[in-house]
């Protein structure tokens, strides 16, 4: 009797053990239907290439965790040079429906002032099925305006390469900034939210978006790549710095932006 006891305890002692480490990155739902979870805090600093549930894509860029700027915890910190890039890759997603909900913290130290119409990603979302990229938060250097604009863009699909950007969606360089977006495929639809803030000037949909009049439609998303690309050569500035936490991917709306 003694010895089942002990070796009782020694089964609930090896599962607390279990339970109090949570993974880094999960691919798994959960019972709310978040299926990625990212803090980096459970992952050694330096550079990475890759963490539990995701690897990284970069050239002329790194990507590196670092102690958390607020003193809790840590973050990803990516840098580039040029036009470099360098993401985050989350791949083999099967999201239900083909729909899903982002969260993530982010935070570009400066963002492009040249050459004309400098055009920036922060997060791409494709599949397999199709070339079409959806590019739920990205943005441009607009001369006119002489500064950076928010737009939900696409490329490599029968829409063409754009990017909607709205002057009434600023880019702020130095500034954390919790973003959400929702892929919604009934209408092929990407909402954009920031701090908590739904952003109805940033929505496209299957007949409303910035490219041509051909139907945008979403690709069988499996892959959601997050960072920093620029596609123009020699911009000013000549390197980029992005820092990013909090990553969340759930079929419902996450959540934990308002103010």
């Amino acid at each position: 009797m003694t010895r089942m006891r002990k070796a009782g305890a020694a089964l609930l002692a090896a599962a607390a053990v279990l339970i109090a480490i949570p993974p880094t990155a999960s691919a798994s739902p959960d019972p709310h239907g978040t299926f990625v979870r990212e803090s980096f805090d459970r992952l050694p600093l330096g550079p990475v290439t890759a963490g539990r549930g995701w690897t990284t894509d970069s050239a002329d860029g790194s990507l590196s965790v670092e102690p958390s700027a607020t003193g809790h915890g840590r973050e990803l910190r990516l840098r580039t040079e040029g036009n470099g890039r360098a993401f985050m890759v989350l791949s083999d997603l099967a999201p239900a429906g083909n729909s899903f909900w982002a969260r993530l913290r982010v935070r570009v130290d400066r963002f492009p002032t040249a050459p004309d119409w400098a055009h920036w990603t922060l997060a791409e979302a494709s599949g397999s099925d199709t070339p079409t990229l959806v590019r739920p938060l990205g943005g441009q250097y607009v001369p006119t305006e002489r500064a950076n604009f928010r737009g939900v863009g696409s490329d490599g699909g029968p829409t063409g390469d754009w990017t909607a950007w709205k002057t009434s969606a600023p880019a702020t360089d130095g500034a954390w900034k919790c973003v959400e977006f929702h892929l919604d495929a009934t209408d092929n639809r990407v909402t954009v939210y920031q701090d908590g803030v739904e952003e109805p000037e940033l929505t496209v949909s299957t007949k409303e978006h910035g490219g041509t009049a051909d139907d945008f439609v979403f690709p069988r998303f499996d892959k959601l790549k997050l960072g920093w690309q620029l596609y123009q050569a020699d911009p000013t500035p000549s390197s980029y710095e992005m820092h990013m936490d909090d990553v969340a991917l759930s079929g419902k709306r996450i959540g934990g932006c308002a103010s």
